[in-house]
């Protein structure tokens, strides 16, 4: 595995190499991570990964600086998934002057949800994602699932730019007690990692509510986050959302079942397709 720190050596090393599969991260990463390089690597002729912790996406009261850095595993684990080129750039490389221009995404998408939880964040996430894909030039860019609204939001910038990308899904993956593998779930203790699960059958409930004919959908999520609520959880939000755009549901759509709460100091995040 080729490793580029620059802009440049990315480049250099992507010489002659056409129809890059490009998977962005922050590094600290899991089996969820490693599954998106592999599924990236039979869709181009050579497998990209990036590691960057994108000082635009932490809110004022979030601790970039505590953000984990797992340098020398994230290394060894890309490459035994076949990734052939990894961009690290330092900050100061990507960022070579505060970056003014900035990629603000439609409110109707961006300020809900994970938006209205986080001011702002969807905007770092959409500019340094754009110029990430100005560095590498991928053809295919793999982003999962677990960040549901993520991969809605980038797959509207990519078709509004024209950008000659094709952003493939990847599914989410899960513990065996369903958990969605996360990077911040080495933040839980030992009691919460058991009760973790909880979020993920809070949506299993509520689609098996929809799915026997449930249609008081605010009544379904407000029970939904009670039940939660009275387990110790801190909800930001539990509910049933368009697939394509996340917006409130009319009959007939295809529905994703959305949630992000707090246990402990930890917020987890999961949603689930019918």
């Amino acid at each position: 595995m080729l490793i580029a720190y620059t802009i440049a050596e990315l480049r250099h090393h992507l010489t002659g190499r056409n129809g890059h599969a490009f998977v962005p991260t922050m590094g600290n990463l899991h089996d969820g991570h490693l599954a998106l390089v592999r599924q990236a690597k039979p869709l181009g002729e050579a497998t990209v990964a990036s590691i960057f912790v994108n000082r635009l996406q932490f809110l004022p009261h979030e601790d970039f600086d505590a953000y984990p850095r797992t340098w020398a595993s994230d290394c060894e684990k890309l490459e035994a998934a076949g990734c052939d080129v990894l961009f690290a750039p330092r900050e100061q490389d990507l960022y070579p002057e505060p970056q003014v221009y900035k990629v603000h995404p439609p409110a109707e998408l961006a300020d809900i949800l994970e938006g209205h939880s986080r001011p702002g964040f969807f905007v770092g996430v959409c500019t340094v994602v754009m110029k990430l894909f100005a560095c590498v030039q991928p053809s295919v860019a793999v982003f999962g699932k677990k960040d549901y609204q993520q991969l809605m939001i980038i797959r509207r910038m990519v078709r509004q730019f024209a950008l000659p990308i094709h952003i493939v899904a990847g599914e989410t993956c899960r513990a065996d007690d369903g958990l969605a593998l996360a990077s911040r779930n080495g933040f839980l203790s030992a009691d919460e990692r058991l009760e973790a699960a909880q979020l993920f059958k809070a949506l299993q409930a509520m689609a098996a509510a929809v799915r026997a004919g449930a249609t008081g959908i605010a009544k379904l999520e407000l029970e939904a986050m009670a039940a939660l609520s009275a387990r110790g959880w801190k909800p930001d939000y539990l509910t049933v959302r368009r697939q394509n755009d996340l917006q409130v549901p009319t009959p007939g759509d295809a529905l994703v079942m959305l949630g992000a709460a707090r246990l402990g100091s930890t917020r987890l995040i999961d949603n689930l397709e019918m």
